[in-house]
C-alpha cells in the first residue's frame, strides 16, 4: 500500500538527514576532528539497534491494538522532545576525552526522535504483511535504504548549500510531524485489518500466533546462520567507519566525506535487498579479490596521490566489500516469521562494528589499524563461509543458489575438483592479504621511539640520522604530516625547522614585529617550534586541544622548556578557549591547527575570524598556515580578509635543497594596518605571488564547502 511505502521512505530520509545535521552542530564544539563524526555514527548505530529491538519486542509481545497504542504514544513523546537544536551550554570546555559528552548531547536532543524513526523499517514491514498484499517485505527494506541514500545525498548538495543550520533543523522537525502522521495512520490501519482475540497471545511479525522460527538445518547450522547475520554487517560497519576515518583524517571532517562512504554503504544495501539477481557470487568474489589488493596497495603507496584518486580507490573498494557483505547477508535471509530477529541481528552487527572502531580501536591500537583488520576480516568471512557451505554446516537458504552446496553430506569432503580449488584459493588469498597488511603496518617501525593514539588521532615520534652528529634529529608526526622537528645536538636545538623557517611567512611576521616585548598567540602547539623566536620579555600563549601533544612537547622536545620568554599552554579547543578569555592584545596570532592534512573547518569561518580580530592589537598580524596536499585554502582566507577589509600578503617559501630541515610552506599574513605588511621583508616575499586565486563563497558556521577548493 502506498501509505506504507511513503511512511517508510520519509522515516528513512529523516533518519539519515539528521545525522550530518547534528554532526555540523557538534563538530565545532568538540575539536572538529574525524573522531567527532565517528562518535556520532556510533550513537546512531546503537540507537538503530535499539529501534530494531523495540520493533522486535513490540511485534512479539503485543497484539496489533497494543502495538498501535504504544507506537502512537512514542510518536507523541518524540514530537514533545523537539526542538533538536542544541544550546551553547553543551560546548566542551576542558581537554578531556569528549566522547561521553557527545553521546549525552545527542541522546538528549535527538535520541527519542531517532529511536522512533529507527523502528520504522521492521515495524512497517511487519504491519504491511498483515494489512496489504505485498509479497516481499524486503522490497520495503530496499525502499527504506533508498530513502536513507537520498537523505544523505541531498544534504551536502542541497540542504547544506541553500539553508542555514537553523532552517535545516526546522525543516527536519516539520518532516518529523509529517512522518508521525503517516506512521500513526499505518498503526491504526494494521490494527483494524486484523481481528484479534481478547486473550493475551504472543504474536509474530505477521500478527499471527508466534511460532519459534525454524530455520533449515540442525542446531549448529542455525547458530552459524545467526552468527553470520551478526558478523557480515559488523564487517561492513567496520570498513565504513575505518575508510571514513581515513578520508576525513587526510582532508577534513565535513559532510562531503561523511556522505561518500555512508552513501556507498547504503547503496549496497539497496541493490542487494532489492532482488537476488543483483548479487552474483562469482563476479563479486573476483571483484573483491581485486579490490582488496588495490586497497592494500593504496595503504602502501597512496599517500602521495591526489585526493580524488585516493577517494576513488577507497570508496570503490568499500562498495565492493559492502556488496559482498550485504549480498551474503541477503542470501542468508530467513522467511517472514524470523523477520524482526533478522533485522535485530543486522542492526546489532552494525552497532558492534561501530563500537569496535570508536571505543575499542583507540585503546587497543596505536594507529588506525582497524582498516587493516576490517579488510582481513572481509576476506576471512568469505573463505570461512564458503568452507562451511562445502562442509554442509551452512545449508542453502537462497532458492537461486546451485544445489550442490546444499546436497553435500556434512561429513564428506568429496568435492568436485573445481570447488575444492576455489575454497583453497580463497584461503590462500586471505593469508596473502593478511601478510601484506601486517607488513604494511610494521614497515616504519625501526625509527619509531614513541607512538600513541587517543580521541584526537595518532602521534608518532621518530628518531632519524643517529649516526650523523649534525643531522641527528627527532620528528613528530600527527597521522602522516610532520608537526615539528628538532635536532638532538644542543647547539642546534634552537634552530627553527619545518614550516617555521626564518624565511617562511610566520618567520617574516616575527621579524616585522619590532624590538619591543611582544605578545604571541599560537593555535596549535606541535613541538612548540615557534618558541625559538621568543626573546626575554615576550609572552607566548599556545592553544592545543590534544593533551598528548603537550606531553610530547615537554618530554621529547625542548622548545618550550628553553623558551626565553614567558610561555603558557592552554588545553582545549582554541576557539572555545578564546571565547572565554579577555582580549589578549596579541601582536601576532598564528593559526596552525591541522591534524594530519585535515583542517578544522570551524577555525576558518567568519565567526572564528571575528574572535581572532578581537584578540589582536590594531596593528597586529594574523598568520594563517595554508600548506595542504589536497585543499587550496588560499581563496578561503582571502575571502575572509576581504570581508573584514584586511590587508593580506601571501608568502610561499620554497627553501634550498641543502636545507632539508626546512619545508616548503604557504602562509597568509593579514592585518588591519597596511604599513605592517608593506615592510621590506614581507613585501619582497609577497611580490612574487602573481597567481589570482579563485573566488569562493565566504565560510561561516552555517556554511562551508570543500568542493570548490579541492586540488
Amino acid at each position: 500500500m502506498l501509505v506504507y511505502g511513503f511512511t517508510i521512505f520519509v522515516g528513512a530520509f529523516l533518519l539519515f538527514q539528521v545525522q550530518p545535521l547534528m554532526g555540523k552542530y557538534v563538530l565545532p564544539w568538540f575539536g572538529g576532528g574525524p573522531a567527532v563524526w565517528t562518535t556520532c555514527l556510533l550513537f546512531f548505530q546503537v540507537l538503530l539497534l535499539g529501534g530494531y529491538a523495540y520493533a522486535h519486542l513490540l511485534t512479539r509481545c503485543f497484539k496489533p491494538r497494543g502495538q498501535a497504542i504504544v507506537q502512537i504514544g512514542m510518536l507523541l513523546l518524540a514530537l514533545a522532545s523537539l526542538p533538536i537544536v542544541p544550546s551553547y551550554v553543551w560546548k566542551t570546555r576542558g581537554p578531556a576525552n569528549p566522547l561521553l559528552a557527545i553521546l549525552l548531547l545527542l541522546a538528549c536532543k535527538v535520541g527519542l526522535a531517532y529511536f522512533v524513526l529507527a523502528s520504522t523499517g521492521p515495524l512497517i514491514q511487519a504491519w504491511s504483511k498483515s494489512s496489504s498484499r505485498l509479497t516481499s517485505p524486503y522490497r520495503l527494506y530496499a525502499l527504506s535504504n533508498l530513502g536513507s541514500l537520498l537523505g544523505l545525498l541531498t544534504y551536502p548538495l542541497i540542504f547544506e548549500v541553500h539553508f542555514s543550520r537553523h532552517a535545516q533543523a526546522l525543516l527536519w522537525e516539520g518532516g518529523l510531524v509529517l512522518y508521525s502522521a503517516g506512521c500513526g495512520f499505518c498503526a491504526v490501519r494494521a490494527c483494524r485489518a486484523q481481528s484479534v482475540s481478547s486473550a493475551p497471545e504472543r504474536l509474530s511479525a505477521d500478527g499471527e500466533p508466534a511460532r519459534s522460527p525454524q530455520l533449515p538445518g540442525g542446531a549448529t547450522s542455525r547458530l552459524l546462520r545467526r552468527l553470520q547475520w551478526l558478523l557480515w554487517p559488523a564487517c561492513a560497519s567496520v570498513l565504513l567507519l575505518a575508510i571514513t576515518n581515513k578520508l576525513c583524517l587526510d582532508v577534513a571532517a565535513v559532510p562531503l566525506l561523511w556522505v561518500l562512504p555512508l552513501g556507498v554503504y547504503l547503496l549496497s544495501f539497496i541493490i542487494c535487498f532489492d532482488s537476488p539477481r543483483w548479487y552474483v557470487r562469482m563476479p563479486f568474489t573476483v571483484a573483491l579479490g581485486l579490490s582488496l589488493a588495490c586497497l592494500c596497495w593504496a595503504l602502501f603507496k597512496a599517500s602521495g596521490w591526489p585526493f580524488w584518486a585516493q577517494a576513488g580507490v577507497y570508496v570503490l573498494g568499500l562498495f565492493v566489500c559492502c556488496m559482498v557483505c550485504h549480498g551474503e547477508l541477503y542470501r542468508l535471509r530467513p522467511e517472514h516469521e524470523a523477520l524482526t530477529e533478522f533485522y535485530l541481528l543486522v542492526a546489532a552487527g552494525g552497532a558492534l562494528g561501530g563500537l569496535l572502531v570508536t571505543l575499542v580501536a583507540p585503546v587497543v591500537f596505536t594507529n588506525y589499524y582497524e582498516l587493516h583488520w576490517g579488510l582481513a576480516a572481509c576476506a576471512l568471512l568469505v573463505a570461512s563461509g564458503r568452507t562451511l557451505e562445502a562442509m554442509g554446516l551452512l545449508p542453502r537458504l537462497d532458492p537461486t543458489d546451485p544445489p550442490d552446496a546444499a546436497s553435500l553430506d556434512s561429513k564428506s569432503w568429496a568435492l568436485p575438483d573445481w570447488r575444492r580449488l576455489g575454497v583453497t584459493a580463497l584461503w590462500v588469498g586471505f593469508f596473502g592479504l593478511a601478510t601484506a597488511l601486517w607488513l604494511q603496518a610494521r614497515r616504519p617501525g625501526r625509527a619509531i621511539v614513541h607512538k600513541s593514539r587517543n580521541f584526537y588521532g595518532v602521534l608518532t615520534v621518530f628518531e632519524h640520522r643517529k649516526d650523523e652528529p649534525n643531522g641527528h634529529h627527532f620528528l613528530l608526526q600527527h597521522g602522516r604530516i610532520t608537526h615539528g622537528l628538532q635536532f638532538a645536538d644542543p647547539q642546534l636545538q634552537s634552530w627553527p625547522t619545518t614550516y617555521y623557517g626564518p624565511e617562511s611567512g610566520v618567520g617574516l611576521a616575527f621579524k616585522a614585529l619590532g624590538t619591543e616585548p611582544r605578545r604571541i598567540g599560537v593555535v596549535g602547539l606541535g613541538t612548540g617550534t615557534l618558541a625559538v623566536y621568543s626573546r626575554p620579555g615576550d609572552y607566548l600563549h599556545f592553544y592545543e586541544i590534544n593533551p598528548e601533544v603537550r606531553t610530547l612537547a615537554t618530554s621529547r622536545f625542548t622548545y618550550l622548556t628553553k623558551c626565553r620568554g614567558a610561555c603558557e599552554v592552554t588545553l582545549g579547543d582554541a576557539r572555545l578557549s578564546l571565547e572565554t578569555e579577555q582580549a589578549q592584545d596579541f601582536d601576532l596570532l598564528a593559526l596552525d591547527a591541522f591534524s594530519s592534512d585535515s583542517i578544522p573547518i570551524h577555525l576558518l569561518t567568519r565567526e572564528a575570524f571575528e574572535l581572532y580580530l578581537r584578540h589582536l592589537k590594531p596593528g597586529g598580524i594574523l598568520a594563517v598556515h595554508t600548506s595542504n596536499h589536497f585543499l587550496d585554502l588560499e581563496p578561503v582566507v582571502i575571502s575572509l580578509a576581504r570581508h573584514f577589509h584586511l590587508e593580506f600578503a601571501v608568502v610561499n617559501h620554497d627553501p634550498n635543497k641543502d636545507q632539508w630541515w626546512i619545508y616548503a610552506s604557504s602562509w597568509i599574513l593579514l592585518s588591519r594596518d597596511a604599513h605592517v605588511l608593506n615592510q621590506p621583508a614581507i613585501g619582497s616575499a609577497a611580490k612574487s605571488q602573481s597567481t589570482k586565486p579563485r573566488e569562493v563563497r565566504l565560510w561561516t558556521d552555517d556554511f562551508s564547502s570543500v568542493f570548490p577548493i579541492l586540488k
